[in-house]
């Protein structure tokens, strides 16, 4: 695959997740869409949505219901694309969502591999692929952020890293829609600052490519370790998502 390959992908997949053209996220200008379910979309996504920002850079494509279609073109027409996804110009987006009982719930940045920069690293301790069947035991709270706990077969690969034979880092992968894979990682504390993480991460990564999916990498703005590890591990930033959701979810999320 070449990097232009693995855009193109992205950029597939982001059209199905925002019901749209994949030569919508290259336009100069918004595109606004109405928010379908759609059989092809990641997994995770509870859609239909009412306010979901993507851009990959130039411009903003938004998908959302007809009740918020007016405030939602408002918002993303009134600031530079970028400024939409940041402080305090979300404070605005959170009025104008108030009315319709929606607030700002998800704000995340998407990676995806540099395959100039993609390569197997060595961090000087073993690694081992594993597979969905490997992972059985797996399902503790120490490896939450790698593994899907809700939908195990979308597991499907995983490397993990050991020190005589304990594991002490996990890389994992969910098949969360047809053509791309998402990858997590945890690294056991003591273990941390080592080059583990890119080391599981970036392996991981070529087992993917090697079974003709794309790897894909999310991260909270504000997780500089996990952002540093994208990068590290041959990662580079893709897109850009804010979600906004109902109120009562919001607050269950941060009670």
């Amino acid at each position: 695959m070449t990097n232009q390959e693995i855009l193109q992908i992205a950029l597939q997949q982001s059209a199905y997740d925002c019901n749209c053209k994949p030569e919508d996220f290259l336009s100069e200008q918004n595109i606004v869409t109405i928010s379908k379910p759609d059989a092809r979309a990641r997994k995770y996504l509870p859609l239909p949505l009412e306010c979901d920002l993507v851009s990959y850079g130039n411009n903003i494509v938004v998908q959302t219901s007809e009740r918020m279609q007016a405030a939602v073109t408002d918002y993303i027409g009134r600031y530079e694309p970028y400024r939409c996804f940041e402080a305090p110009y979300i404070n605005a987006l959170n009025d104008l969502l108030a009315p319709f009982n929606l607030k700002v719930c998800f704000m995340a940045e998407y990676y995806l591999p540099d395959m100039t920069k993609l390569k197997e690293l060595d961090c000087g301790y073993e690694l081992r692929v594993l597979q969905n069947s490997n992972l059985a035991d797996l399902y503790t709270e120490q490896w939450e952020y790698c593994l899907t706990f809700n939908d195990r077969e979308r597991d499907v690969l995983a490397v993990g890293a050991y020190d005589n034979g304990e594991l002490v880092s996990l890389a994992g992968c969910s098949a969360d829609c047809g053509t791309m894979y998402q990858i997590g990682v945890e690294v056991l504390p003591k273990y941390r600052r080592k080059g583990i993480a890119a080391a599981v991460t970036s392996k991981l990564a070529i087992e993917i490519i090697k079974l003709g999916k794309v790897p894909f990498y999310c991260a909270a703005w504000s997780n500089i370790c996990s952002a540093r590890n994208a990068i590290k591990s041959g990662f580079r930033p893709a897109w850009v998502e804010l979600t906004a959701r109902d109120t009562d979810f919001v607050r269950q999320m941060t009670t």
